[in-house]
């Protein structure tokens, strides 16, 4: 399979998880969107990788998973946090709070 092809679907991944973002009002599938958002740049950094022959993209598609694993941490918390206290997931409700 040839590694063009790779790169159309991690801009397709991207593109989806961009007007999931923009779109959505739910906290939990906001983060969802950006950890496809961040899987689809995965994908391109070991596209290009496989296209120069040499395994830095690799490299970096590793270190982008464990601070989207420490992103998933903190997000989850606050998402947490922002239901305690208001019984909702909605981004709209994280203004109210502030103290």
């Amino acid at each position: 399979m040839n590694p063009v092809n790779y790169l159309y679907l991690a801009a397709l991944l991207f593109t989806i998880g961009a007007a999931g973002v923009l779109v959505r009002k739910n906290a939990i599938v906001l983060f969802m969107c950006i950890e496809l958002m961040l899987n689809a740049c995965n994908l391109a950094f070991v596209a290009f990788s496989r296209m120069h022959g040499n395994l830095d993209g690799q490299i970096i598609a590793f270190f982008t998973m464990v601070v989207a694993a420490a992103e998933v941490v903190v997000g989850l918390a606050i998402i947490v946090s922002l239901f305690r206290t208001r019984h909702s997931a909605s981004v709209d409700d994280a203004s109210l709070m502030k103290l």
